[in-house]
């Protein structure tokens, strides 16, 4: 296997070193492989999951990182009832390292968890207001959907989030709200009821 092959245009400036961000590098006969790519990814999950969790705990918050694979000096395994009970106690649960598995985004570890715990809603925060029938950075006509079924965004592929995860959602009819994660407040309105973003159900 040849030396990984750094692509500045992929970084996405999360902070993260070069060494545990598969972003930065080329995966394939050149570079590194996908299983040990998606492995690199979970690390850097777990890094942003202390990271998350020192904030919310200096703002009072008790919180308690969940992880899919073991690293008991770090944070709890990721256990259903556990998790559930945290949750019952009015604990913030920040579930770390995807599924633990390769070839499964974040996306689908996020669907499955809020399928397990029985959430209301899967929230997945972006860097626009919705889901567009194109590209909104790009096209200033892009249209906002303000509603779609599960059926259209895999039908029109409108990337919301990747196929297995809204199919999943879509199985357990898990609502899919999707908003601007950058705009301060904006996830305390949704948790408190007010309609924005987009929302993706049967």
């Amino acid at each position: 296997m040849g030396v990984p092959k750094v692509d500045p245009d992929l970084c996405t400036g999360c902070g993260i070193c070069e060494d545990v961000c598969p972003d930065v590098f080329e995966v394939g006969d050149d570079g590194i492989s996908r299983v040990a790519a998606d492995q690199m990814g979970m690390l850097g999950t777990v890094i942003n999951s202390l990271a998350l969790q020192s904030v919310l705990e200096s703002q009072g918050c008790q919180t308690r990182v969940m992880s899919a694979a073991d690293m008991p000096r770090f944070a709890e395994p990721y256990i259903r009832r556990r998790a559930l009970r945290h949750l019952d106690k009015g604990r913030v649960v920040i579930m770390a390292a995807g599924t633990g598995n390769p070839y499964f985004s974040t996306d689908t570890a996020a669907a499955l968890r809020a399928v397990e715990i029985e959430a209301e809603a899967l929230l997945k925060g972006t860097k626009v207001d919705g889901v567009y029938d194109s590209d909104p950075m790009v096209n200033r006509s892009a249209r906002k959907f303000e509603r779609l079924n599960y059926d259209q965004v895999l039908a029109q592929r409108l990337g919301v989030m990747d196929a297995t995860a809204v199919s999943l959602c879509m199985e357990n009819k898990m609502p899919i709200v999707v908003f601007n994660l950058t705009k301060p407040g904006t996830l305390r309105r949704i948790v408190l009821g007010e309609a924005l973003g987009t929302i993706v159900k049967e």
